[in-house]
């Protein structure tokens, strides 16, 4: 039975972590924590990453979501003490201006700021200058939250060139939608713990892998799989959109994503879980640009069926909002493939 309060609870811990793509630690540890509270096995990837072993035997099936958010990184400091910075894992200019961020050091300190256009009043810009596109490279930056006037200032507080600078996730709940940066994918990751914390007290009859991946944002997340697993389904955002069936109350079934079709089998037998378990789903194809650590395992060459499913989510690699029925559609359809 979902348990709506132990989720909500892992959702918003989920989103007080810091864990922009490569920035892994601290989220690491809280999962490896939480399997240990669960009585449940988990090792840490060398690269970054947990994997669960829920027990069981004969070939083995691994139920991915991943940890990593978007974000941004320090590319040089300006001369006026301004921070210009880079992309990391596919966030827009358009979709991360006026946030408030935390800049963190190499040697772990903790700076607060603001993604601002450069000039950044309106009142003393030139018209001309108004509607042009924001660009990381020519009028976007970071301005700290310090008495800071050069680029020597800067460096005085430890900040420098490479440091990662994560947004504020802004969770809020309102009439069961739940709004928040890094709905990809915490809220799918939250999904698995409230399934493991209901399986804890008994094994499933076939091996079973819960796979917390650090890089889906940039591509190889489970790029590593244990070499007894034959089917991985990725548990990912599904976006919506005026020519997408998904839909923030339901869980999606993906067909295909940019890359290729998933599986067709394993993909049947998930809509074949979903009719027959009463489960609210659809269908949905997402192109052009999607792709999910369902795949990834296939483009590294592992012999594996698989496949994708997920909530329903607007806004995506933005201030995303899903519903929690989306949630516990997404988590039924999970708990009918694990049973």
């Amino acid at each position: 039975m979902f348990d709506r309060d132990y989720y909500l609870d892992k959702f918003k811990e989920l989103l007080a972590i810091d864990s922009t793509t490569g920035l892994y630690r601290e989220i690491q540890e809280y999962i490896v924590a939480e399997c240990a509270k669960l009585g449940i096995d988990a090792f840490e990837c060398n690269k970054g990453g947990v994997i669960a072993d829920l027990g069981g035997t004969g070939d083995a099936l691994c139920i991915t979501a991943h940890l990593d958010d978007i974000g941004l990184m320090v590319r040089h400091i300006n001369a006026d003490g301004t921070l210009n910075v880079c992309s990391v894992g596919g966030l827009h200019p358009f979709n991360c201006f006026a946030e408030n961020v935390r800049i963190l050091t190499r040697d772990g300190k903790v700076y607060t700021g603001t993604v601002c256009r450069t000039p950044n009043s309106i009142h003393v810009t030139e018209e001309e200058t108004r509607g042009t596109l924001l660009n990381y490279r020519k009028n976007v930056c970071v301005v700290l939250d310090a008495d800071v006037k050069n680029a020597s200032d800067v460096r005085a507080l430890g900040i420098e060139t490479g440091d990662y600078i994560s947004l504020e996730p802004r969770f809020a709940i309102s009439n069961g939608y739940l709004k928040s940066r890094f709905i990809d994918d915490k809220a799918c990751a939250a999904v698995m713990l409230a399934a493991m914390n209901e399986i804890k007290t008994r094994k499933t009859g076939r091996k079973v892998y819960f796979y917390f991946s650090v890089y889906e944002e940039i591509g190889h997340g489970t790029s590593y799989l244990p070499n007894d697993v034959k089917d991985i389904v990725a548990i990912d955002i599904a976006p919506t959109g005026p020519e997408q069936n998904s839909d923030e109350r339901k869980v999606s079934v993906f067909a295909q994503d940019s890359r290729a079709p998933y599986h067709y089998e394993l993909t049947n037998e998930l809509r074949e879980l979903a009719i027959n378990n009463g489960i609210d789903y659809v269908m949905d194809v997402f192109t052009p640009h999607y792709g999910s650590d369902g795949e990834t395992s296939i483009t590294a060459g592992y012999d594996v069926r698989h496949a994708a499913i997920g909530p329903g989510t607007a806004n995506s690699h933005g201030y995303e909002r899903t519903h929690i029925d989306g949630i516990k559609n997404t988590y039924d359809l999970l708990m009918a493939l694990l049973k």
